[in-house]
């Protein structure tokens, strides 16, 4: 197929990869045009402006840091919005808020374009290595077009139904999870090294038997080697999930208790000058707060 794609952070740049090399044509637009190099030396068309990546193929990828960044792409002169053809598809891949993608759905819906929703599911990593997920909802004849990107980007897709927030309200959810148990796993390795025991030994045993899952094996080392600059995830942008998360849920009535200390958590790194780090470093604020250099 041919798609364009907007935004080269480490993500976009996993998910792009993934295309060109299941021999896709795609045409990639990032405003800072050296953050997409790679991508172009690797196959890729250069795109000179949003309007030319929203016209480029059958659909147009965004791979957005946050909310503020989708509005601007989707709405600024040239975006997405008055780009993107009659019956042209717009895959908004990046974690964002419910009340975004309800405003993105009516005002494509209003120019007779189509939105879907595909968050991804897993770290860079994993995406470049073909082992993520993706999580996808939109109108069935979109999502059954897009198939094949979808088969490219992902070892599987699954569908939450015809409604875009749907995958969106799964992404923040998932997210929640996966944050309050990297949480939870820094106080389990502040507990031990209190009591003296070298933190591999519990990683160890997590990973042999409850947790032998990618998600505590890949933050477990992370945070067993003090790894915080193999980021997958910068800990600011945890942060704006956590208020995610907790928006969504206020919004129709859920409490998420662990949510907010997750989020304290993040705050606390990002005041102490991590927000760049992965956000496992969790776990060095729980640390500090343990008594732990």
């Amino acid at each position: 197929m041919k798609v364009g794609f907007i935004g080269a952070g480490r993500m976009g740049q996993a998910m792009a990869r993934r295309l060109l090399e299941a021999k896709h044509d795609l045409g990639v637009f990032n405003r800072t045009p050296a953050k997409a190099k790679g991508l172009v030396d690797a196959g890729a068309a250069a795109m000179a402006s949003l309007a030319q990546a929203a016209r480029y193929g059958d659909a147009v990828f965004t791979m957005l840091a946050d909310d503020a960044a989708l509005d601007d792409v989707a709405g600024q002169e040239g975006g997405l919005l008055e780009s993107l053809p009659k019956g042209g598809i717009h895959i908004c891949s990046g974690t964002h808020g419910i009340g975004v993608i309800r405003r993105l759905k009516a005002a494509h819906a209003a120019l007779g374009q189509v939105l879907v929703a595909a968050p991804m599911l897993g770290r860079p990593e994993m995406v470049a290595a073909g082992q993520a997920g993706v999580v996808i909802a939109g109108p069935a004849e979109a999502l059954k077009r897009c198939a094949p990107l979808f088969a490219a980007i992902a070892r599987r897709s699954i569908e939450a139904g015809a409604d875009p927030e749907a995958a969106t309200a799964i992404k923040i959810a998932n997210n929640f999870v996966l944050g309050c148990a990297i949480e939870a796993m820094g106080e389990g390795f502040s507990l031990v090294r209190k009591y003296g025991v070298a933190p591999q030994v519990l990683n160890e045993v997590m990973t042999d038997g409850l947790f032998a899952c990618w998600a505590y094996k890949a933050y477990g080392k992370i945070i067993v080697e003090e790894a915080y600059d193999r980021v997958g995830q910068m800990a600011v942008l945890g942060l704006k999930d956590a208020n995610l998360a907790l928006a969504a849920g206020e919004a129709v009535g859920v409490p998420l208790p662990s949510g907010n200390v997750w989020r304290d958590r993040l705050v606390g790194a990002v005041a102490h000058g991590d927000g760049d780090k992965d956000w496992a470093v969790m776990a060095l604020e729980q640390a500090r707060a343990s008594g732990l250099a």
